[in-house]
C-alpha cells in the first residue's frame, strides 16, 4: 500500500503541475471588462471613457467623466476546443472535439467625481479563468480531465486632474481565484503501475482531484492620459499583478507568479465627421512565469519522490514568453441613438516550448462589433460580438511516462451586454 501511496503522489505531483501551468497561459487572460469594449477588440480602451467600464483599463480615465456613472453586465466565452490527428504511445487515438465549454463573466463599474480635479471609483469583474473537461474515457486521461480555473477582481481607485491636458489615475485590486484540477490514470499508467508494483492499480484511479483550491492576492494599478484637444488623447497603463498563493483542501499550497500588464491607447474622433479611431498595443509579462513553488506536499495527496527527500518545498521550471495584443478599431456615431463599432485584434501566444492539449494555446485572431442603443440622455445598452480564431498548433505531452502527440486548436465566441447610467 505504501508504494501506491508513492506512485500515486509522484504522478499526482506532475499533473499538478501540468494542470497549473495550462491555467496559467494565455487562456488564464480574459479580457471581459466590458460589452463596449468587446465590440471593438478593446482597441482604445484606455483612453475612450465611454462609459464607467473604463476604468478597469485605466484608473486615469475616470478623471474624464463630469458625472456618477455606473455600468453593468456580462461576457459569455463559449470555446470550442479541437484534439485531432493524435497518436498516444503510438497508437492513434480518435479525435476530440467537445472539450470546450461556456463561461459566464459579470462586471461592475462606478465612477464617482468629487469634484473637478477628483474622482473615485469601485469595480469587480472576472479577469482570469478556463475550462476545459475531457470525458472519463479519453485513452490519454492523465493530459485530459477537468481543467476549470476562475478568478474575480474587486478594485477600489481614484483620480486626479493635473491641467486641461494631463490627468492620473492610481488604484489597488483584490484578486480572489478558485480552481478546480482532476485527473485520471489511463489504462497504460494504470497498468504500468500494477506491473511496477506487482498489485493492481485500477484504470480510473484518481491521479488528482484538488477541488476548489482558493486564495487572495492584492495587486495595483496606474495610469495617465494626455488631452491633445476634445478630438484627440493618448492613455497609458500599468497593471502589477502579485504572486498568487492558493490552497487546496489538503493544506497544499500552490504559488504561482501572475503576469505585469502594460497598455497604450489612442483616440482620435476625426474632425466634422461622425466617425473615430482607436488603437492599443498591450504587453503581458509571461516571461515572469518561470517556475511553480509547490509548499506543504506531505500534508496532502501531492508530492513527488525528489520532494520527499528534500523536505516539503519543490519547484518546478517553465518556459514562457511574454505576449502581446495589437489592435485596432472605429467608432461611427450613427445618430444621438445608435453608436456602431468594430474592431480587430492580433493577440500572440503566451505558451511556447511547452504545450497543452488541456488548454491549447496559439497565436489568435479576433473579429469584432458592437453596438450602443442610447435609451435616454442618461442611460444606454451596449452588445457586443467576437470571433476568436486560433491556429493548429503540434503538441506534444511526456511528463508522466507516456507521449501524446497530437494537434489542437481552440476557436471561440464572446458574446456581451452591458447597460450603462449617469446620475
Amino acid at each position: 500500500m505504501k508504494k501506491t501511496r508513492l506512485f500515486k503522489k509522484t504522478l499526482v505531483a506532475l499533473t499538478v503541475g501540468l494542470a497549473t501551468q495550462q491555467a496559467a497561459a494565455a487562456g488564464f487572460q480574459l479580457n471581459a471588462q466590458s460589452a463596449t469594449g468587446l465590440g471593438r477588440a478593446f482597441a482604445g480602451d484606455a483612453v475612450i471613457a465611454d462609459n464607467a467600464s473604463a476604468m478597469a483599463r485605466n484608473p486615469a480615465t475616470m478623471a474624464l467623466f463630469d458625472k456618477t456613472s455606473l455600468s453593468l453586465g456580462f461576457e459569455t466565452i463559449t470555446t470550442k476546443i479541437d484534439v485531432k490527428d493524435a497518436t498516444y504511445n503510438g497508437s492513434a487515438i480518435d479525435d476530440v472535439d467537445d472539450v470546450g465549454s461556456t463561461s459566464v463573466a459579470p462586471n461592475i463599474h462606478l465612477i464617482v467625481p468629487v469634484n473637478d480635479k477628483f474622482a473615485w471609483g469601485v469595480d469587480a469583474y472576472t479577469n482570469f479563468g478556463t475550462k476545459t473537461e475531457f470525458s472519463d474515457d479519453y485513452p490519454a486521461a492523465e493530459y485530459g480531465g477537468l481543467t476549470d480555473v476562475k478568478s474575480f477582481n474587486f478594485g477600489l481607485a481614484g483620480s486626479y486632474r493635473l491641467n486641461k491636458e494631463w490627468s492620473f489615475g492610481a488604484g489597488i485590486d483584490l484578486i480572489y481565484a478558485q480552481g478546480t484540477m482532476k485527473r485520471n490514470a489511463s489504462a497504460v499508467v494504470a497498468g504500468a503501475a500494477s506491473a511496477q508494483l506487482n498489485q493492481t492499480i485500477p484504470t480510473g484511479t484518481s491521479l488528482l482531484n484538488v477541488d476548489k483550491a482558493d486564495g487572495l492576492a492584492v495587486g495595483f494599478n496606474v495610469g495617465t492620459v494626455y488631452e491633445l484637444d476634445e478630438n484627440n488623447r493618448f492613455g497609458l497603463a500599468y497593471h502589477y499583478s502579485p504572486e498568487f498563493k492558493a490552497k487546496d483542501d489538503y493544506g497544499q499550497e500552490i504559488t504561482l507568479p501572475l503576469p505585469d500588464i502594460a497598455e497604450f491607447s489612442g483616440y482620435h474622433h476625426i474632425k466634422d465627421t461622425r466617425f473615430a479611431i482607436h488603437y492599443s498595443v498591450q504587453w503581458i509579462g509571461w516571461s515572469a512565469f518561470d517556475q511553480i513553488d509547490f509548499d506543504n506536499l506531505d500534508s496532502g495527496q501531492s508530492t513527488i519522490l525528489a520532494a520527499q527527500q528534500q523536505g516539503k518545498t519543490y519547484s518546478k521550471d517553465y518556459q514562457w514568453q511574454d505576449g502581446w495584443h495589437y489592435a485596432i478599431g472605429g467608432t461611427f456615431y450613427l445618430n444621438k441613438t445608435w453608436t456602431l463599432r468594430a474592431g480587430y485584434m492580433y493577440d500572440t501566444s503566451a505558451q511556447d516550448s511547452v504545450t497543452s492539449v488541456s488548454v491549447p494555446d496559439s497565436d489568435r485572431q479576433w473579429f469584432s462589433t458592437g453596438v450602443t442603443y442610447q435609451i435616454d440622455d442618461k442611460s444606454n445598452v451596449d452588445f457586443g460580438f467576437t470571433y476568436l480564431l486560433g491556429k493548429d498548433v503540434e503538441v506534444k505531452e511526456n511528463s508522466v511516462g507516456t507521449v501524446l502527440n497530437a494537434t489542437t486548436r481552440a476557436d471561440a465566441i464572446l458574446l456581451g451586454l452591458q447597460y450603462s447610467r449617469t446620475f
